[in-house]
């Protein structure tokens, strides 16, 4: 039996998570984007989300909202109300980060697919427009990259022209961009082919390319701490252990549960 679209809707809907505001006198920095960013629960370990390791590099006040769900696209994290729902609840000096482009990418799927110079930068309109009108701050963050070489040994890019489409966005919008993009593609041209696995998703049963393992988590997230403060987007009173080594054994997976998004 087919579903209608308010039933669609209605189930969607009921697997975002309830935000909840953070006690006044703190600020909140929100995630919005897809698995590379997102919660990873105990069934799927060591598979980490650079946002589980984001908060290791913020003074203890600043709180760490992470929204970001696997699978998801610009188009259908805003069309499963989960913009919305952080919309609901984010206040005036707060921040927004978006990070979006893998799934993005999908011709195949309708409902997460968009078209790099429309409605990819459509949808991300909606973040920036959303976060300013409630007085908060958008960040746009190009997608972290897979781990790909050519065959001499070369880091390739693998967003094709979503990258630059955010780019020419955040230029046109004056919006604050973290090229994420260019500095982890950077990052695995300097550890090399071997040395990225360390990094990745690489166990005994799996060859992941583009999530992360934690010491790939943590790298990531230094990534978007060090930009957040070069763009002054933070203080450097918010920033801490950019230099220092952070314990893989600080990540920590939450037993899964019949709520865990997916």
């Amino acid at each position: 039996m087919a579903l209608t679209r308010r039933q669609v809707t209605a189930a969607a809907l009921a697997a975002v998570p309830v935000a909840v505001r953070a006690p006044r006198g703190h600020r909140t920095v929100y995630v919005a984007g897809d698995s590379t960013a997102a919660q990873k629960y105990a069934d799927a370990a060591p598979e980490t989300g650079w946002g589980m390791a984001f908060p290791f590099f913020l003074r203890k006040e600043l709180e760490v909202a992470n929204h970001a769900v696997n699978g998801r696209s610009s188009k259908s994290f805003v069309d499963e109300g989960r913009l919305e729902v952080i919309l609901s609840v984010i206040r005036p000096g707060d921040v927004l980060i978006v990070q979006f482009a893998h799934n993005d990418e999908k011709a195949t799927d309708p409902a997460r697919y968009t078209e790099p110079w429309t409605t990819y930068q459509d949808y991300l309109r909606r973040y920036i427009e959303g976060a300013r009108a409630q007085g908060a701050r958008p960040v746009l963050a190009t997608p972290v990259e897979r781990r790909r070489f050519d065959a001499g040994g070369n880091a390739v890019p693998t967003h094709g022209d979503y990258p630059a489409a955010m780019r020419a966005l955040a230029e046109a919008e004056r919006v604050v961009l973290l090229d994420i993009e260019a500095l982890s593609l950077a990052l695995w041209q300097e550890l090399g082919v071997e040395k990225t696995k360390t990094y990745f998703n690489w166990t005994d049963t799996e060859q992941d390319n583009t999530h992360f393992n934690p010491p790939g988590a943590i790298a990531v997230a230094r990534l978007v701490a060090q930009e957040l403060l070069r763009t002054r987007v933070l203080a450097r009173h918010d920033v801490v252990r950019l230099h220092e080594d952070i314990p893989t054994s600080w990540i920590t997976w939450p037993p899964a549960s019949s709520s865990s998004p997916s």
